[in-house]
């Protein structure tokens, strides 16, 4: 049964709504704050009405800021909201997330139908609510995560995301969370429509339709969500936001390659709490080495440290003082991909053409075929030049 809540209901119609509600009425005094919490704290722990209706008589100005918080954190709730400004109100109510004003001289039968068309709206919300709850996320979402700049982060996603979506069709999408700096787009040699903020705005309405129309489709049939055009815009992403796009993708994508900006940043620990394979990238370099052991000693400190990690060392033929040996004593854990230095790996990323579509001879295409059948399904694998190989066949 849909519950229908009141709120600040003047005497002359708290009759009229009580009964048009019938047993599914709620009175809820006036509220007292823009937060929603303050208000449903009167319901002492029931859950949030699906029909909320707020008397503005009294405070039109505080009720159109509760009913735009309100709609952002329940966005399934049908908000009302009786008036008698409709003119000077319907804008701001609209822009409020209010669906409908009603005449505080309606009668019953006006009520009841208002509250009817309502209650309709609430059910079909509810019942998508549970349709998208029941669909679990089943996808592998694979955080590449690396203590400095330089060590070839950008690289190793968009060739391991790339090898994904060429491996398994309509399979992958990387997510760029470098937020203010990140060049997947252009690593990719993209121009894209639309960024990370238009795609949050799609999840924050529950439009998986519109999300997939927010990706940009690369010619290895990847889908690419970009780091936002302006990095002031990364002031405006929140880690509860990343941790709900991350569910919705992966409930859509067999794969979700995550780049992230280097260190842990709120972000990254935000993808990190939703991440099934994190790639742990260093360098044989003490700074690298220090930062990532850091790393490590965080996430297992706050018990996200999975079983399935994975450390990859990258320029791992590098002569400079550091052994794979140290990388495996520094960090306690022990080395799953080296990946040779590449000298077609410059050229790659300026022309935006990652190696694994192009350069099946290259070393770095032979180490990362061997990391990317651990995150293959049974019966798929790359061989060694990162060609395709189903049940005994190859395919380019």
């Amino acid at each position: 049964m849909i519950r229908i809540a009141v709120a600040a209901a003047g005497p002359d119609i708290e009759p009229v709504y009580a009964k048009a509600a019938g047993p599914g009425y709620l009175a809820l005094p006036s509220p007292y704050s823009e937060s929603p919490g303050d208000l449903l704290g009167r319901l002492n722990g029931g859950p949030v009405p699906g029909v909320l209706v707020m008397d503005s008589r009294h405070d039109a100005d505080l009720c159109l800021a509760l009913a735009g918080r309100f709609h952002a954190e329940h966005p399934e709730t049908v908000l009302l909201l009786v008036t008698d400004q409709p003119e000077a109100l319907g804008l701001r109510a609209m822009r409020a997330g209010i669906r409908d004003l009603v005449d505080p001289t309606a009668d019953l039968a006006q009520v009841q139908q208002v509250l009817g068309d309502a209650v309709r709206q609430a059910e079909r919300a509810a019942a998508r609510q549970a349709k998208t709850e029941a669909k679990t996320p089943t996808g592998r979402v694979i955080t590449v995560v690396a203590s400095k700049g330089g060590v070839g982060k950008t690289t190793l996603t968009t060739n391991v995301a790339v090898a994904l979506a060429q491996a398994v069709p309509h399979s992958t999408v990387i997510v760029d969370l470098d937020l203010q700096f990140g060049d997947v787009a252009t690593a990719l040699n993209l121009s894209p429509e639309y960024f990370l903020p238009d795609a949050l705005e799609s999840v924050a309405s529950g439009d998986t339709i519109a999300l997939k129309t927010r990706l940009t489709l690369h010619e290895t049939g990847l889908y690419v969500l970009p780091a936002p055009a302006d990095p002031a815009a990364a002031d405006n992403v929140t880690s509860a936001q990343i941790s709900q796009l991350l569910q919705v993708l992966a409930r859509e994508f067999a794969y979700v390659v995550v780049d992230t900006s280097p260190g842990l940043a709120d972000h990254t620990l935000g993808a990190l709490d939703h991440t099934t394979d994190p790639l742990l990238l260093t360098a044989l370099s003490v700074p690298a080495l220090s930062g990532l052991r850091k790393i490590v000693d965080t996430l297992s400190v706050l018990q996200m440290f999975t079983e399935r990690y994975h450390v990859v060392v990258n320029h791992s033929d590098a002569a400079d003082g550091v052994s794979l040996r140290d990388v495996d004593q520094t960090l306690g854990v022990p080395v799953g991909t080296s990946i040779p230095s590449s000298k077609n790996a410059p050229a790659s990323i300026n022309i935006g053409v990652p190696l694994m579509q192009a350069h099946p001879r290259d070393p770095l295409v032979k180490a990362l075929s061997s990391l990317v059948n651990l995150l293959l399904p049974e019966g798929v694998r790359l061989d060694a030049r990162g060609r395709v190989r189903t049940k005994g066949r190859s395919r380019s």
